[in-house]
């Protein structure tokens, strides 16, 4: 939905202005009005005359309608709103102007075509007590009406412009989280291909075998990258892949164990989080220690959330000197885009040494 913000903004916007087109000159609403008001007027004016009821009111609701298509019709037309005059006034003068006529027309209607108003008296005072009323009740119900149509137009008015500011700040949020995302992206492949540099640049014979590995990882990765969410069923393949892919560069140095509950595997969740977990385990826990490690997966559902623990047996946090880094840094802003305030990153140190690292967040399911 899209406003004209400097239209609506305008400070020579009549008070009483609608939007072309806001009221439709039949609107039921204002009719079922227009009857009950018409009919109020006619009672009154029923009441010191000899003439029936039901005629009286009759006239009155001739009036009344009559007074009706004049504001509807002078509501939409002309089509460019006189420069010095306001629509609203050129409303109120066509009601003043119709009257009368109108008046006329409800005698002639009931009178058989022959009012003959100069010649009876009564007639005459029914006439003009007919059209005093319209004249002064019908302005200033028109500007009732008015008032509150401008209510209503203000009240969706400012609806338009919450659904507006809504999906403004739902775009924002999405180019936010492609932002980090885009920024994680190279940050995994830059790391991974190292590794496959390292292992070549040391003629071992593992290095064709590996970088087979990982061109099939890859392949099964990089189209989920740009992905706005993917499954933890996903990312498990993801994370086997990799850890396959760095035990085969160091098969003396790396286990690892993938725990996963299967009801987890179809809810939602951000691309490369838990690969981000392993990633980073690998890189400042299993990389730098002589004797390498084990690295244990854990993926949990209860109680409508969904926990992820990376636990590793490495070189620990003081070792490294090193706080969240940019990757961990990165997905906890991740989580929060993704999930706000329900999302939650840990690191702690393990005993006796390594680090453990848990993400928590809600069970959602992915959106098809």
């Amino acid at each position: 939905m899209r406003l004209d913000y400097s239209r609506v903004m305008s400070s020579n916007v009549s008070p009483f202005k609608l939007p072309r087109g806001a009221g439709d000159v039949l609107d039921w609403g204002r009719v079922r009005f227009t009857l009950f008001a018409s009919a109020v007027v006619g009672l009154l004016l029923a009441l010191p005359n000899d003439t029936a009821t039901y005629i009286v009111v009759f006239r009155a609701v001739v009036v009344g309608v009559s007074a009706m298509l004049a504001f509807g019709l002078l509501e939409n037309w002309p089509a460019r709103e006189p420069r010095r005059v306001p629509r609203w006034v050129l409303q109120l003068v066509g009601i003043v102007v119709i009257v009368p006529f109108a008046a006329w027309v409800a005698y002639w209607l009931t009178t058989g075509g022959n009012p003959r108003l100069a010649e009876e008296e009564k007639r005459m005072v029914g006439y003009l007590m007919l059209t005093f009323a319209g004249i002064f009740f019908g302005p200033w119900i028109a500007l009732g009406a008015m008032l509150r149509q401008r209510e209503a137009f203000a009240r969706t008015q400012a609806l338009a412009f919450d659904l507006e500011r809504s999906e403004l700040q739902r775009q924002a949020l999405n180019a936010r989280l492609r932002l980090l995302q885009a920024q994680v992206e190279p940050h995994f492949l830059f790391n991974t291909l190292a590794n496959v540099q390292a292992l070549v640049d040391s003629g071992s014979p593992q290095a064709s075998a590996v970088l087979r590995s990982l061109i099939a990882y890859l392949r099964a990765a990089v189209p989920r990258l740009g992905d706005p969410a993917t499954t933890l069923g996903q990312e498990v393949e993801l994370v086997r892949a990799y850890l396959e892919v760095m035990q085969m560069r160091m098969p003396d140095r790396l286990t690892f164990d993938l725990q996963v509950d299967v009801a987890a595997h179809g809810l939602q969740c951000p691309p490369m989080t838990l690969l981000t977990l392993v990633e980073n385990a690998v890189r400042h826990g299993i990389d730098p220690s002589e004797e390498g490690g084990r690295i244990e997966v854990q993926v949990r559902l209860l109680s409508g959330r969904c926990y992820l623990r990376v636990s590793d047996t490495g070189v620990g946090l003081k070792a490294t000197g090193t706080g969240l880094g940019t990757g961990l840094s990165t997905l906890r802003e991740r989580l929060r885009l993704a999930f706000g305030g329900e999302a939650e990153l840990r690191l702690n140190e393990n005993t006796p040494n390594g680090v453990c690292a848990e993400v928590e967040f809600p069970a959602r399911e992915v959106r098809r």
